[in-house]
């Protein structure tokens, strides 16, 4: 007889009192992802250096286009607030000063994976698609390639392209893009 095991979930409102009551710490590198906590990889060398890089090319391909927000929390719902490595959002006059970017302002989300590509892909792909999100892309370090999920079709990306070698990853939604000889 197989026992059911119910979890509890956390809403962002439950997480963030954990946090004012010093039950989480900043220390603690968590994110909350379907209402569970979980941890976060330890950011390595190359992963920051890649996230470094493609911020500083991101800020000069969409001056004035939008804001690109590093590793802060986007809220995808009353139980996920991720924080992605990189976060194209529409410009607001506010910066998300009064509250993090939800799903309609999020123009792209990239995360940078070095040791994590199993939870980019199997967990966080489906997390983004679920909200709506209309464009995913993950750098992914060990076989420098980026992988670019698009065309939503109710909660799953229809289309996932491989970019790698002399390729340009193309962002529909906001347009620029990057040379893979650029970053790799």
């Amino acid at each position: 007889m197989a026992v059911q095991i119910e979890k509890q979930l956390f809403t962002i409102a439950d997480y963030y009192k954990m946090a004012d009551s010093g039950i989480l710490q900043p220390e603690d590198r968590l994110e909350l992802i379907n209402g569970e906590i979980i941890k976060k990889s330890p950011i390595k060398s190359r992963h920051a250096s890649m996230v470094d890089l493609l911020n500083e090319m991101l800020v000069v391909a969409l001056h004035k286009k939008a804001l690109i927000r590093v590793q802060n929390p986007v809220r995808l719902d009353n139980y996920s607030e991720p924080e992605p490595d990189l976060a194209i959002v529409k410009k607001r006059l506010d910066r998300y000063s009064l509250r993090h970017p939800r799903p309609a302002d999020i123009l792209l989300i990239i995360e940078v994976a070095e040791s994590s590509i199993y939870k980019d892909r199997e967990v966080k792909a489906p997390l983004y698609a679920k909200a709506g999100i209309a464009e995913y892309w993950i750098v992914n370090i060990p076989d420098e390639q980026i992988e670019v999920y698009t065309q939503l079709s109710g909660e799953v990306y229809g289309q996932k392209e491989i970019v790698k070698g002399e390729g340009k990853a193309v962002c529909t939604g906001i347009f620029f893009e990057l040379a893979m000889e650029d970053i790799f």
